[in-house]
């Protein structure tokens, strides 16, 4: 894929992963307009994987592209300079702004947050250092988070007189429980790895940023092996059932399962299982 040039983000494509990488290290990753912007930009790119051609636009079932690649099959989030992921919002910006302006801003991230989840592909945040407003809010738009033994998160919004403005004050809570989601948002309290492991926030720690990445690397490698298509199908079933009851989440369950019915993958799948050999998933 060709991701353009930036001024903001840092953009690798290897083995099948894309590595997005905040790259402002001087300013530690904030999050300002500008990044916002070309974020948006990847994830409009990203979001045409395998799902471009028409058959994908009239059926809905992602990986029913014309072609039927898939030339990335996982993203690794990070950010540049060792000291931060993202340590937040652009604070110099945010002071700058009137209301309107402010409210422009958080909806745009809101909109990048969106896209990031609907990437059909596994998204990993691999967080080194300060995760902070909006840094842990842009984590939590990935799929999974993996975290240095250095890592800090927190939405230490009201230290500003601010409040989470970026998805915090909805998908903490979804990550942690509304107990703990409000304790850190009214405290505005950080908490290490190992206390976001425990709380359920972040999937992994490790001890460097080198294992970090691999470990991430390789978490995709697995899942690359897998049908492409049964994964899309899946994280937009997770993502279409969080927030609804329970009856509601088994009918968005039940219409994704008839989905997978009608792809190539589901074909090859189930008929390599029948003759005993593994499966060679077109992508379709």
């Amino acid at each position: 894929m060709d991701f353009g040039s930036f001024e903001t983000l840092a953009i690798e494509t290897s083995g099948g992963i894309a590595t997005v990488t905040v790259n402002r290290p001087e300013a530690l990753n904030a999050l300002s307009g500008k990044v916002v912007e070309e974020l948006a930009r990847v994830c409009e790119e990203l979001n045409r994987l395998g799902g471009t051609g028409t058959s994908a636009a009239t059926t809905g079932i992602p990986g029913t592209a014309d072609d039927g690649a898939w030339p990335v099959r996982g993203v690794i989030l990070t950010g540049a300079g060792g000291k931060a992921f993202v340590a937040g919002a652009d604070i110099r910006e945010l002071t700058s702004m009137n209301a309107d302006q402010a409210e422009f801003h958080a909806r745009s991230m809101h909109a990048v947050t969106l896209a990031l989840e609907s990437v059909p592909v596994p998204v990993i945040a691999c967080v080194d250092g300060f995760a902070l407003g909006g840094g842990c809010e842009l984590a939590l738009a990935a799929d999974f988070i993996y975290a240095s033994e250095r890592a800090q998160f927190g939405q230490p919004e009201v230290n500003l007189g601010l409040v989470p403005g970026f998805g915090g004050s909805v998908r903490l809570q979804q990550r942690i429980g509304l107990g703990m989601a409000r304790e850190l948002i009214y405290t505005g309290r950080r908490i290490d790895a190992h206390e976001a492991h425990r709380l359920g926030l972040v999937n992994r720690v490790l001890a460097t940023r080198e294992e970090l990445l691999a470990a991430a690397a390789e978490t995709i490698g697995e899942i690359a092996t897998k049908s492409p298509t049964a994964v899309a199908l899946s994280k937009r079933s997770i993502n279409q059932a969080t927030g609804r009851t329970t009856p509601e989440g088994l009918d968005i369950e039940a219409r994704t399962f008839r989905a997978a019915f009608g792809t190539e993958d589901m074909k090859e799948g189930t008929t390599a299982f029948v003759e005993k050999r593994a499966a060679v998933f077109p992508g379709r």
